[in-house]
């Protein structure tokens, strides 16, 4: 086990920084898939504030399937391109969304979910998953999120697919 010492208050930059290097210790030699993305969520939802749920959905006979999560129950199949989750598996193009409420076709898993971030993750160039993040707050997601969480996803992305 990793004794991980991540302060969620300092700046961006050096969060997603430190997040990247304990995600890719925490995969290193770790074959399981499902196990990682297990992991990761659990990370990223532990110290990455104003978060209402975590997690991934994996790519399943040509659809979006719940994988490990954070954070209350979720929808469990989602069609490629539908929802902020589907757009970003459709494109494999992070969606960054202000407000969930004004995107087409959004996917109400949580009524409480305010703004969304989701993150393609590649495995030979094909979308094997995203990773999604939720929050309460409008808004919430900033260019330093995305960038941080993509980030995180291309060190792993081979742990994950």
């Amino acid at each position: 086990m990793l004794d991980i010492a991540i302060d969620p208050d300092q700046p961006a930059a050096e969060l997603y920084a430190d997040l990247t290097s304990f995600a890719a210790a925490l995969v290193d030699g770790e074959p399981d898939a499902i196990a990682n993305m297990a992991n990761i969520a659990a990370l990223i939802w532990q110290y990455v504030p104003e978060l209402n749920w975590a997690g991934f959905y994996r790519v399943v006979d040509g659809e979006l399937v719940l994988g490990p999560f954070q954070g209350k129950t979720a929808c469990i199949r989602i069609a490629i391109g539908s929802g902020v989750c589907g757009a970003a598996a459709a494109t494999g193009k992070v969606q960054r969304v202000a407000d969930v409420h004004a995107f087409p076709g959004h996917i109400a898993c949580d009524a409480d979910s305010r703004s969304e971030l989701v993150v393609p993750v590649f495995k030979d160039g094909v979308v094997v998953a995203v990773l999604d993040l939720d929050s309460p707050r409008p808004d919430r997601f900033r260019q330093a999120d995305e960038a941080g969480m993509v980030r995180i996803i291309e060190t792993i992305a081979n742990n994950l697919g």
